[in-house]
C-alpha cells in the first residue's frame, strides 16, 4: 500500500478515575527541605557572605520537616506517591517505568499535596552520614497509624484498575514513602498497604 494511502487510527483517550486509600504498615518519617535550608544553599551558590553557623533549634527543624497543606494539616506530595508506584515496576517483570509515567497520575490538592491522617506523631533524632568523615543530627517528624485517601487518574486502555491496585500494593511493600523507606535505605519506614472498603 502506498504511503499516501496509509491511515493512522488514534483512539480517543479512555481516561478514568479511581479512589484509593492506603494505611501505613510502619511509621512515615518526613524530611521536607525548609525555606531556610534552601535559602542557605542558594546564598552559597550565589557566593553571598555566610553569617556563620547559627544556633540550631531542634523543635523548629522537626516542625519544618513536615509538608503542610493550605489548611495547615500535615500532608505528603502526590508526586511522591506516584514515584513510589512507578518505582514498584522494578519489581514486576514486563512492566516498564517509562510506560507507567504516562499511564497514571496521583492527584493532590492545588499544591499537589495529599493530607495524611494519623493517630500519633513524634520528633525523631537521627544520626546521618554527610560524607565519609562527617556525621550530623537530623530532627524529623514521624507519623504512626497513618492513612491517605487520593484519586488516581489513568488511561484505561493502557492499565486496568486491578493492575493499579496490584502496583500500589507492591509499592507499599518495596518502595514506601518518606525518609528511610525500603527503596532508599532498606529500612521499612513508610511502608503501606491498600485499605479495601
Amino acid at each position: 500500500m502506498p504511503a499516501s494511502e496509509l491511515k493512522i487510527v488514534i483512539p480517543a483517550l479512555n481516561k478514568q478515575m479511581m479512589k484509593v486509600k492506603i494505611k501505613g504498615v510502619r511509621p512515615m518519617v518526613q524530611h521536607k527541605w525548609s525555606e531556610k535550608a534552601m535559602k542557605m544553599i542558594l546564598d552559597k551558590q550565589m557566593k553571598k557572605a555566610s553569617k556563620g553557623r547559627e544556633i540550631r533549634d531542634p523543635k523548629q527543624e522537626y516542625k519544618d520537616s513536615y509538608h503542610y497543606n493550605e489548611k495547615g494539616k500535615i500532608a505528603f506530595p502526590a508526586g511522591g506517591v506516584k514515584k513510589a508506584i512507578v518505582t514498584a515496576a522494578r519489581n514486576i517483570p514486563g512492566v516498564t517505568m517509562s510506560l507507567l509515567r504516562g499511564a497514571l497520575f496521583v492527584l493532590g490538592d492545588k499544591d499537589d499535596l495529599i493530607e495524611v491522617k494519623f493517630k500519633s506523631e513524634r520528633m525523631r533524632t537521627d544520626m546521618v552520614k554527610i560524607n565519609i568523615d562527617t556525621a550530623d543530627l537530623r530532627f524529623r517528624g514521624e507519623l504512626s497509624d497513618w492513612t491517605m485517601d487520593f484519586l488516581v487518574e489513568f488511561n484505561a486502555d493502557v492499565i486496568s484498575p486491578e493492575q493499579i491496585m496490584n502496583l500500589i500494593q507492591t509499592a507499599g511493600f518495596s518502595s514506601g514513602l518518606g525518609e528511610m523507606r525500603p527503596e532508599k535505605t532498606g529500612f521499612r519506614f513508610g511502608t503501606f498497604e491498600i485499605v479495601t472498603e
